[in-house]
């Protein structure tokens, strides 16, 4: 397994497989890549599903055991059930989806040898829903959940992305995945470095201390510096006494919603904004729809093509992960008053960044 020059092995890859998607969210940064979603159909420049396999196989001669499929929407790959089956043997195989395309291909996923997924989910309200991802598929993302979890993919993760327009949702949420078993939730901070809209983001310490007040149990999770929060198994005694709990805006205000908790559930924060621990035990690296690799997800400069060969992909997989460090901490540094400013020594005075740059 190859290791950076900050101790940080690399265990696992996420492969974008495609920048098309059915919804056009109001938070998404396409995997860091900006807004650079276009037309529906296939555009050439995607990998195909060789290359893809190639990559893979490249991947686990270097102790890579795990592959997160992601996009865009992943399931508008005709051929993803063709790659999932042909990832080698020894990788566990997961995948993002929004979950409309679930129902009936949820099945045959399972038997290509997807193990896990997660479904991204922000509001548990129709028209809110349809707000923030530009889409009136509400209902068939949950008929989505429903075919992951009958297809044998428990638990079912449910990612929501938690900023100024979703806060107020995060309460129902919670007791969403508590009385449900099968389903876990993961709470996403919001990234403006990513997605603009800087005004949009919440203190994440706050949801932090909303859930660690409610938990029956908190877990520290290494990976990430992660907290796990798990929620009441029984009638809670807020919900016996009529007792209301509360979660902080961003502008300062309070929202206030009703404690039901009635079974059991685990909620995660993944919380990267500003978070040296976080870099610190980053894992992955990151391979774009058309082909180009990248130590972080927050750094479009340091792509590097992996080529069609295996020669070229080894190159590429050895390069990249020589030369990654964490984002915040080492690329980004903080100053004396609290902000975050790029290293200087990781930019390219000679202005020959990496080979290709998106534009946000």
């Amino acid at each position: 397994m190859l290791e950076d020059d900050f101790g940080r092995e690399v265990s696992g890859v996420r492969v974008s497989l495609t920048d098309r998607c059915n919804f056009d969210c109001v938070y998404c940064h396409n995997e860091g890549l900006g807004d650079t979603r276009g037309p529906m159909e296939a555009q050439d420049d995607e990998l195909t599903a060789d290359t893809i396999v190639a990559f893979l196989e490249v991947a686990a001669e270097f102790g890579v055991d795990s592959v997160k499929f992601t996009g865009g929407e992943p399931m508008l790959r005709e051929d993803l059930e063709e790659i999932v089956r042909r990832a080698p043997d020894e990788m566990e195989v997961s995948m993002t989806t929004n979950g409309t395309f679930l129902p009936g291909r949820a099945p045959d996923l399972v038997d290509a040898g997807l193990e896990r997924v997660n479904v991204s989910q922000d509001a548990l309200d129709s028209e809110a829903f349809a707000e923030l991802t530009q889409s009136g598929a509400y209902d068939r993302v949950l008929e989505g959940v429903e075919a992951a979890l009958d297809a044998g993919l428990a638990p079912v993760k449910l990612n929501m992305v938690v900023f100024e327009p979703t806060a107020g949702y995060v309460p129902k949420m919670v007791d969403h995945v508590a009385e449900n078993p099968g389903l876990q939730l993961q709470l996403i901070e919001y990234m403006p470095e990513l997605a603009g809209h800087p005004e949009w983001a919440i203190d994440i310490d706050r949801v932090h201390d909303w859930l660690e007040d409610r938990a029956d149990k908190v877990e520290h999770r290494e990976m990430h510096d992660r907290k796990r929060y798990w929620m009441h198994s029984s009638d809670a005694a807020g919900e016996r006494s009529g007792a209301t709990t509360s979660l902080a805006a961003s502008d300062g205000g309070i929202r206030t919603a009703p404690v039901n908790n009635r079974n059991s559930g685990m909620v995660e924060i993944v919380d990267p904004v500003g978070n040296e621990n976080f870099c610190a035990n980053c894992h992955r690296v990151r391979l774009t729809h058309d082909g180009y690799l990248k130590g972080c997800l927050n750094r479009n400069d340091d792509l590097r093509d992996i080529g069609t060969t295996k020669e070229s992909m080894r190159a590429a997989f050895r390069e990249t992960v020589d030369t990654r460090v964490p984002y915040y901490g080492e690329y980004m540094v903080e100053t004396e008053d609290g902000e975050w400013e790029i290293n200087e020594e990781y930019i390219d005075t000679d202005g020959d960044r990496a080979p290709y740059e998106y534009s946000e």
